[in-house]
């Protein structure tokens, strides 16, 4: 039994979504299949879901969205001509247009990309559709709710005689209005899926032909992986690798299923193979390099700083009542660095974060940089193999990229390296080229 997610860039055109109904047909256990709104049908369109975000924002603005939600409706009309399929789509969208005005939140109209695509999907393969707001839930705190939504997912499409189509990203809170997952929940909602129904496997369609080594806008043709464990995957979702949503891994990891990254658009190739163990598998000694630009580092220096009992549990208190987000925290004797990912995103007044840290603990001097990148190597073989270190801090030396920060979980399944934004490239090309090009 197969569980597919098919992302927006397979649902963007008649001709993407007929190659997602030959995948599906072509494999009688492909029986439960996730979909994604439709993404960009060319270089410069808008991905549908951030049409209807603007639809939001402009009904709370003037009143009235009907132009923007127009303008969705046009694109899923030609949909459904060139696809042979008939839909009622006036009264779809004005569904949506009643449900966006009564809604207290965006979530509602971002969920309606999905939910329109799982609707056209289910008419162009035969299948029933289950919208994702009977099955996923929510906690009132917003919180999602594996165990209530596992129970739910069983019960409901365990034993499911036909096919069935799931709209992704969005599921409903108690009090029954919509909410959705962070950008790319769609994968997760697969996850869910997979774990719920005991699948063999999860099947993640895409547009690539599975994890890259390294980002092929910085290394051209750089290799496939072929086979990744969850906690290799995790590492470089989170640091940048953007195939597959990081939390998606928790749902399928509970329950050993694999995932298998393919692509749309090349279903003939093997894509990664997402595994628990990894053991007997041939692969390098490094399984991946991916990275961050734009983080913020705050060094806060004072003497005898070790000496002063809850100096950094001060500092990061400061930190924490920003809501911000710690990445890596490396300290000395007298000096602690703090690596923060989200400063610029969530919009902070660096000065005044400064300034509250000044009168927590009084250091002797606060420097700050708003353009390092964060670099993670991974790799399950680096832990056993001495060198590797020495062969990345080598090869960033002849490419002449300065090094800011190293950190080795202790795990030993990565290193990170911290470099100005400006020496990004130069240190994941460099870093490629040692470890697959000599």
């Amino acid at each position: 039994m197969k569980v597919c997610k098919f992302g927006g860039t397979s649902m963007a055109t008649a001709a993407s979504v007929t190659n997602v109904k030959n995948i599906v047909l072509s494999d009688p256990e492909r029986k439960f299949i996730v979909v994604s709104a439709p993404g960009k049908r060319f270089s410069g369109d808008t991905k549908v879901t951030d049409l209807l975000y603007a639809a939001y924002a402009e009904h709370n603005k003037n009143g009235n969205a009907a132009a923007i939600l127009e303008e969705i409706k046009s694109r899923f009309v030609a949909l459904s001509d060139e696809l042979g399929v008939h839909i009622d789509w006036e009264e779809e969208f004005k569904s949506i247009a009643d449900g966006i005005a009564r809604s207290a939140t965006d979530d509602f109209a971002a969920s309606r990309g999905e939910y329109l695509s799982a609707v056209l999907m289910s008419k162009v393969l035969g299948f029933e559709f289950v919208d994702a707001a009977e099955i996923v839930k929510f906690r009132k705190d917003g919180s999602f709710d594996a165990m209530l939504t596992n129970d739910l997912v069983e019960k409901r499409l365990k034993h499911c005689e036909t096919g069935v189509v799931i709209p992704g990203f969005y599921g409903r809170m108690p009090d029954r209005s919509i909410k959705t997952f962070s950008r790319g929940g769609s994968d997760f909602t697969g996850a869910i899926i997979a774990r719920g129904v005991s699948a063999d496997i999860y099947e993640n369609w895409t547009d690539v032909d599975g994890f890259m080594v390294a980002d092929p806008r910085i290394v051209s043709d750089p290799m496939l992986i072929g086979v990744l464990s969850y906690e290799e995957l995790r590492e470089l979702s989170y640091m940048g690798a953007s195939v597959l949503h990081p939390d998606s891994v928790f749902p399928v990891q509970a329950g050993g299923i694999p995932i298998n990254i393919r692509n749309t658009f090349a279903p003939e190739k093997p894509g990664t193979l997402i595994l628990k163990d990894v053991a007997g598998y041939q692969r390098p000694l490094v399984t991946g390099i991916a990275g961050r630009k734009g983080n913020t580092n705050i060094t806060v220096s004072k003497a005898m700083m070790n000496d002063e009992v809850g100096f950094c549990r001060k500092v990061l208190s400061v930190i924490e009542r920003y809501g911000l987000s710690v990445e890596h925290v490396p300290t000395g004797i007298d000096t602690m660095s703090i690596v923060i990912s989200d400063v610029k995103s969530k919009r902070v007044d660096s000065e005044k974060l400064l300034n509250d840290i000044r009168g927590m603990v009084n250091p002797d001097s606060i420097e700050v940089s708003e353009s390092m990148s964060l670099i993670a190597v991974v790799g399950h073989g680096m832990a056993n193999t001495p060198g590797t270190a020495a062969k990345i801090f080598t090869a960033l030396w002849k490419a002449g990229v300065n090094i800011r920060l190293i950190d080795q979980g202790s795990s030993e399944l990565n290193i990170i390296i911290g470099v100005e934004d400006d020496d990004y490239n130069a240190a994941i090309a460099a870093i490629y080229g040692a470890f697959f090009k000599e």
